[in-house]
């Protein structure tokens, strides 16, 4: 953890290691996975929320927006290869099908919007 000094106040400088990023990839690649195309996109979507609450509950104190992000458009194109998936549906669909409002609509947990900047040090 470091901090670096905006207007003359310190702010904590901590986001996810690589290797947390990489096992959260590891459980979003593992729920949309072709082996669950059988399963409903809402039953995905289920099992995918409470792992992201969890992961933006402990990750979000600090400075790590930049790797909200990313984590969401990576859940974004997974969810989308998905239900292509389950449709016969070569490619993404990113602009007709799969954008913004299909992502809402299904209910998933966005990262994006959970950071919390915090002092590094007790105010005096």
């Amino acid at each position: 953890m470091e901090s670096w000094r905006r207007r003359g106040r310190f702010h904590l400088q901590r986001w996810p290691s690589k290797r947390a990023i990489g096992v959260l990839r590891d459980k979003i690649r593992a729920a949309t996975d072709r082996r669950q195309v059988g399963r409903p996109l809402t039953a995905v979507v289920a099992d995918l929320n409470p792992v992201l609450r969890g992961w933006a509950a402990y990750f979000r104190w600090g400075n790590s927006a930049g790797k909200f992000s990313t984590i969401d458009s990576y859940v974004h194109e997974r969810l989308a290869i998905f239900d292509n998936r389950k449709r016969g549906i070569p490619g993404r669909s990113w602009g007709q099908r799969h954008d913004g409002a299909w992502f809402d609509r299904l209910g998933v947990f966005r990262l994006s919007g959970n950071v919390r900047r915090v002092a590094a040090h007790a105010g005096r």
